[in-house]
């Protein structure tokens, strides 16, 4: 070990808090700033569904190569990777001058963040070894994506009116740094596998399969699903999907090992997470424009409103990881999918009131439920996997969730895509029944998918300082 190294746990649990963090307050920000970026830039619906969705796209589609790659080149260096890659992009996109610059930058973005966050989690398997202390760190992980989404819109909401859309990305800078010099100097040296293959086959066609299917989602809103393009989209996506599967079973390393969906627990993880994110994300983004173009709230009045929902978020993540240690995972994940379902029920009549104080209820219940659920699968997809793979699992948990965004903004967006007030409002009811109907689903495979007990597959002795 480096002389200059001082290994301290909850020091990385810090950094990869502060990665996190920077992830999903790049999805909060630039919803509230959907109007400002609407009048700055002239984006039309479908340029802010791009906006947000081409960082989910890359996002989504390299975690599971950035799992392999942390697997193969050692967790800690490809982390620091991630948040370098992340806040150079963040510049870039802070001083973009046209939608198909910020667009770009934001592509880049997106492999920052993929590179980041499931080599986040294996830093924490890392230096937590113990189940109780692992299970706390994940639940302070996940707090760290909710104080972004809590503070997200009300800090994007006061830098847009004091200095501008742009400095939304140009604040994730110095946050990096801080992320990079607190890995560097208290996260252990990963264990390497030099041997692990990269399947770059799987990966090329993996990506151009969820490219299609972003782009049929997204276009559709302006073109219509008859179209072409939209069409010719969709059966790439088919064909390309058919061949990832294809080479995933002929070749001796894939990327994503198909025996992991052997494990009933991880198969309904990966389900659940992708439910939760196409809900959350497709009503924020919905509720955002509702917000800023029909009940015309300013940036900082649209990101107060979304308080009760996101703030929830970050006492809940905390609450979850103490919670996942005395209540089993089906419980814990049921339960918290049933709350956010009840939530989004009622959110319906609350927002065709107009008046904002009867919202505030069944936010509160979205929020709450989606926080104790979202550490919950996350804790049961890596309480079932060995070591070695434990970077391959989280990326594919964390893959399926921005699959789930993406379709959510995109769906949703669809919906919604009608200027005209009645039709818009009657697009937003028909999204939030949408969103109730599909927590229940996700409800109903919490309950049959996840095992009653925790796992202790991979449980290690406890090291003197967590005990």
């Amino acid at each position: 070990m480096p002389a200059s190294l001082h290994v301290s746990p909850r020091l990385v649990l810090l950094a990869t808090c502060l990665g996190f963090f920077v992830v999903l307050m790049d999805v909060s920000v630039v919803n509230v700033a959907l109007q400002a970026l609407h009048l700055g830039i002239k984006a039309d619906i479908t340029d802010l569904q791009w906006l947000v969705n081409a960082y989910a796209l890359v996002f989504a589609s390299l975690l599971l190569l950035a799992g392999t790659l942390g697997d193969r080149l050692g967790a800690k260096r490809v982390f620091m990777l991630g948040y370098g890659v992340f806040s150079l992009a963040s510049l870039g996109c802070g001083f973009a001058s046209s939608v198909a610059s910020l667009i770009g930058w934001r592509l880049i973005q997106g492999l920052g963040a993929a590179l980041m966050v499931p080599t986040s989690l294996s830093l924490l398997r890392e230096v937590f070894h113990a189940e109780s202390a692992r299970n706390r760190a994940v639940g302070w992980w996940g707090a760290g994506g909710g104080i972004a989404l809590a503070a997200g819109p009300v800090i994007g909401g006061l830098f847009i009116t004091a200095f501008g859309w742009r400095s939304l990305f140009l604040i994730n800078a110095p946050i990096g740094l801080i992320g990079l010099w607190l890995t560097a100097r208290h996260a252990p040296t990963s264990p390497v596998q030099p041997d692990r293959s990269l399947d770059m086959p799987g990966q090329i066609v993996a990506m151009l399969t969820l490219a299609s299917f972003t782009f049929a989602l997204t276009q559709a809103s302006q073109l219509g699903w008859s179209n072409p393009e939209i069409l010719g989209a969709v059966l790439a996506c088919v064909l390309l999907g058919a061949a990832f599967l294809w080479i995933q079973t002929h070749t001796a390393q894939p990327m994503l090992p198909l025996t992991l969906f052997r494990d009933r627990q991880l198969c309904s993880a990966t389900l659940i997470g992708l439910l939760a994110n196409l809900v959350f994300y497709g009503v924020v983004f919905a509720m955002s424009l509702f917000f800023q173009t029909i009940e015309h709230f300013s940036p900082i009045h649209a990101g107060v409103a979304f308080l009760p929902m996101m703030a929830t978020l970050m006492a809940m993540n905390i609450l979850a990881g103490r919670l996942i240690g005395q209540i089993e995972h089906r419980t814990l994940a049921t339960g918290g999918l049933l709350l956010s379902a009840l939530g989004y029920l009622l959110m319906a009549p609350a927002l065709a009131t107009h008046a904002y104080g009867w919202s505030v209820v069944p936010m509160l219940l979205a929020g709450s439920g989606i926080a104790l659920t979202i550490p919950t699968i996350t804790s049961a997809t890596l309480a079932v996997v060995p070591s070695n793979q434990a970077g391959v699992a989280s990326a594919l948990l964390n893959a399926a969730r921005q699959v789930g965004g993406i379709i959510g903004v995109a769906v949703f967006g669809f919906m919604i895509s009608d200027n005209a007030e009645q039709q818009f409002l009657r697009g937003l009811d028909h999204a939030l029944m949408i969103s109730a109907l599909l927590l229940l689903l996700a409800s109903g495979v919490a309950f049959t998918g996840l095992r009653p007990t925790q796992a202790m597959a991979f449980a290690l002795p406890q090291s003197p300082r967590e005990q």
